[in-house]
């Protein structure tokens, strides 16, 4: 489907074949994204850890699945934003929108920290604060440049994190083997004298972390060869492959944990509970090796393609009049919203470096970027069941109602069971983006969306276009 139905004209060149974005979804995840939250996830789980992550995997599907249904019906960048705002209402659409910035404006800031504290561990002459500029101006420099750019390095990175994923998994299981660890069990995935769903889904709010990224697929719609069709198959075999890869590594780190009823009681302060479980399996280096990946992995090939998706966002609402104009500028000569682009990396630099001061800087940027997820989806869900009621129940009841309402369910659980910090957070943004919208109304600024003509009705949008 073209997005001139949608009063947009193509402008972003369709560079992604279905492998570019499945290695786009694979990257932006990170396959060996729990090496960096690997504690957290197992201290809130009570040890039960890869038996979160497969709830996690079960709860991401169904939400695939509806934007699946909304991607083939709004094939445009942004997102939930722009299926809530065309489903429902845009002033929905607005607040969903409001939502979600939490979670990507906050996402490659998150990196550039996580990554600066743990190339801090390694060179500990360089402070935090030094390391998030270096990874933000390498990524927006890459950006800048354009997205065939980020597609080559993409699969430069995935091909490095999955050769020490092998690494890991090869030396990790061998060790078992030979007596080391605490011997094959099938404790990270059930452990009786300890499950409680609620302790479960504890441990989900934290690993839903490392499946963020799926979604931000649903904002390339407009880069993609075959638009929604490509997007769609690409979220579905992008989280069953990082969904098997997940479960895989904390399985084997959890039987190499030194103390594990000492992780479960103390928790993993220092970060390093996975990087002491690889050195388990293969001494010091493996332990360094691991470190290093994750400082990479999330510092540049993870920050890489989320600082993408958020200047895909921030374009798609400027040019709907939501946000200011000069943010749904393209380049001509690069196609990418180069504004955007470096508004985001000036947020990330100025935001990054004020939480590299505070001691829980990644704790609270965590709680962030969670809980505006979890609202974005939940919304999602919603407009697929709005939608479906609202175009006379077209489509079949297990796709357009039953799976959205399944999947709003276990994410308003795993809210409920989640951090408390992140609540009160994305609470308070929630407020200021009501409060925003009161001032757009009072103002006589209604949200407002192209409307779909007919098909015989011309296309033009001279206010969804602009350039530099």
């Amino acid at each position: 489907m073209s997005i001139d139905k949608f009063g947009y004209r193509q402008q972003l060149r369709r560079e992604l074949r279905i492998r570019d974005l499945i290695a786009y979804g694979l990257v932006f995840m990170v396959v060996i994204a729990p090496f960096g939250i690997f504690g957290s996830v197992f201290q809130a789980s009570g040890g039960m850890i890869a038996l979160a992550y497969v709830v996690g995997a079960l709860a991401m599907i169904l939400t695939a699945s509806s934007y699946g249904v909304m991607v083939e019906k709004y094939p445009v960048a942004g997102s939930v934003y722009g299926y809530a705002g065309r489903a429902i209402a845009p002033a929905v659409g607005f607040l969903t929108g409001w939502a979600i910035l939490l979670d990507y404006v906050c996402i490659p800031l998150l990196l550039s920290l996580v990554a600066g504290a743990a190339m801090n561990s390694i060179v500990t002459s360089v402070p935090v604060w030094a390391w998030v500029i270096i990874f933000v101006l390498v990524n927006t420099v890459t950006n800048v440049l354009g997205i065939k750019t980020t597609k080559l390095l993409n699969w430069l990175f995935l091909a490095a994190e999955l050769i020490i994923l092998v690494i890991f998994l090869v030396f990790g299981l061998i060790a078992i083997a030979d007596g080391k660890g605490h011997g094959f069990s099938l404790d990270p995935f059930y452990n009786g004298t300890s499950f409680t769903w609620s302790l479960i889904l504890g441990g989900v709010s934290i690993g839903m972390l490392s499946y963020l990224g799926f979604d931000a697929l649903g904002l390339l719609a407009e880069d993609a060869a075959d638009g929604a069709r490509t997007v769609r198959r690409a979220m579905y075999l992008s989280l069953l492959v990082v969904a098997g890869l997940f479960v895989a590594q904390t399985y084997v780190a959890a039987l190499l944990v030194p103390d594990p009823a000492g992780l479960i009681a103390d928790g993993d302060a220092t970060g390093s509970a996975f990087y002491d479980a690889a050195e388990i399996a293969g001494g010091h280096w493996l332990g360094t090796l691991t470190a290093l990946a994750t400082a990479l992995a999330w510092g540049i090939a993870n920050n890489m393609v989320a600082q993408v998706a958020t200047s895909r966002l921030l374009m798609a609402m400027s040019r709907d009049g939501q946000l200011p104009t000069f943010l749904s500028r393209v380049s001509l000569a690069r196609s990418v919203p180069t504004n955007a682009i470096l508004t985001t990396a000036t947020i990330s630099l100025v935001v990054g470096l004020w939480m590299a001061s505070r001691e829980d800087g990644i704790t609270l940027m965590s709680a962030m970027v969670n809980f505006g997820a979890m609202i974005a989806f939940i919304v999602l869900h919603a407009c697929v069941v709005w939608e479906w009621i609202r175009t006379g129940r077209q489509g079949g009841a297990g796709r357009n109602l039953i799976v959205p309402v399944l999947g709003a369910a276990v994410l308003i659980a795993v809210i409920w069971n989640g951090n408390l910090l992140a609540q009160t957070v994305g609470l308070i943004w929630l407020a200021i983006g009501a409060i925003v919208l009161i001032v757009l109304l009072a103002t006589g600024r209604k949200p407002t969306l192209p409307e779909v003509p007919a098909d015989d009705e011309p296309t033009t949008n001279p206010t969804a276009v602009s350039h530099v």
